[in-house]
């Protein structure tokens, strides 16, 4: 459809979110949650070992309860492929009419992409884009952007000098590689007097921890980190800098200065703690809102066109399918206490 039609459905699911704790008393001869009639949508969570993916969990329940929405039991597949295939095909078989996934392997889930496009169950990627087969929307933020504002930020407070450590997500995704390059390509550009030294960790926080302990280790004038993903990375990093003795408050001549990505409560805090510096907050509360409302147009045969959006963003066509490019602000001392920041909001 339009994307003027795409505005009178948001605001149609804006409603239903209102109206859904109302009907909950009063739903008469319809099913226990309220979802008869409605068709099923399948949801298959990424990991539980992340505070972030954990936040989007809780607001992916609150939502579907809220909306009343026909949700299949909920599946993890913990960041394994293989599993996901698995849940994808138990979705299938229980009558799924749309699925909704974050596949942190963005190269292996195309062949799985192809088989529900062939079935004509349309397919929400959240956070994550995949590199090949059909999706009918991907719901995330720019994520080169994070890249270039960790970069900047990061160029700036080191005055254009010295030794960062990189923190990076896995290669293998979209986010890990956009993240890497556009980070890579600006300290090129613009601080070319800043040594980066990349250490890949396959999204784990163990992983970061042990290369960042040899990396000290060789390095005991770093003065930088930027790490891909503060939900997996930040309490290791900050346990480590304290076992050492080099977590000094920001401001200190000796302060590590750190940028982080996702915006979850713990970097809010770490930020107002002066332990980090800044984050990028990616929202995991519109990745949850925006991933029930795609689905469930999706599930009843809506169609989007690339352009703005009601919400904030844009929406721009890839070549196997559209992406709604949410905004992702950074957070710093400056702003850490915004009401708006779902970090300042998780559990209302």
């Amino acid at each position: 459809m339009k994307l003027r039609s795409s505005r009178v459905v948001a605001t149609a699911v804006g409603v239903i979110v209102l109206a859904g704790f109302a009907t909950a008393c009063n739903r008469g001869s319809t099913s226990a949650d309220g979802s008869a009639g409605k068709p099923a949508i399948g949801i298959d969570l990424p990991r539980a070992d992340s505070d972030f993916w954990n936040s989007y969990t809780q607001y992916i329940k609150r939502g579907a309860a809220a909306q009343g929405l026909n949700i299949l039991p909920l599946s993890n597949s913990q960041n394994d492929v293989t599993r996901l295939v698995a849940n994808v095909q138990v979705f299938q078989n229980t009558g799924a009419k749309a699925v909704v996934m974050a596949p942190q392997d963005t190269g292996a889930i195309a062949s799985t992409l192809e088989q529900l496009s062939a079935k004509k169950i349309p397919v929400v990627s959240i956070d994550t884009r995949p590199d090949k087969g059909n999706v009918f929307m991907v719901v995330r933020a720019d994520n080169r952007a994070y890249g270039v504002k960790a970069c900047e930020f990061l160029g700036k407070r080191l005055n254009g000098k010295g030794k960062v450590a990189e923190l990076q997500g896995a290669l293998s995704s979209i986010n890990g590689r956009d993240r890497s390059e556009a980070f890579a390509a600006c300290m090129k550009e613009k601080f070319p007097g800043i040594q980066v030294i990349e250490l890949a960790t396959d999204w784990k926080g163990d992983v970061a921890s042990a290369k960042l302990q040899s990396t000290l280790a060789a390095n005991p004038d770093l003065n930088g980190i930027y790490m891909q993903a503060g939900g997996v990375f930040l309490q290791p990093t900050l346990a480590l800098l304290q076992q050492k003795g080099m977590l000094k408050p920001a401001g200190q001549s000796d302060h590590i200065t750190i940028v982080s990505n996702d915006g979850i409560p713990q970097e809010l805090d770490a930020i107002r703690r002066g332990d980090i510096d800044a984050t990028v907050a990616q929202p995991a509360d519109l990745y949850a809102r925006y991933a029930l409302y795609y689905a469930q147009a999706g599930a009843e045969g809506k169609t989007f066109q690339p352009g703005p959006t009601d919400h904030g963003s844009t929406i721009v066509q890839l070549p196997n399918g559209l992406e709604d490019q949410l905004p992702a602000p950074l957070v710093t001392k400056e702003n850490v206490d915004d009401p708006t920041l779902w970090g300042n909001n998780v559990g209302q």
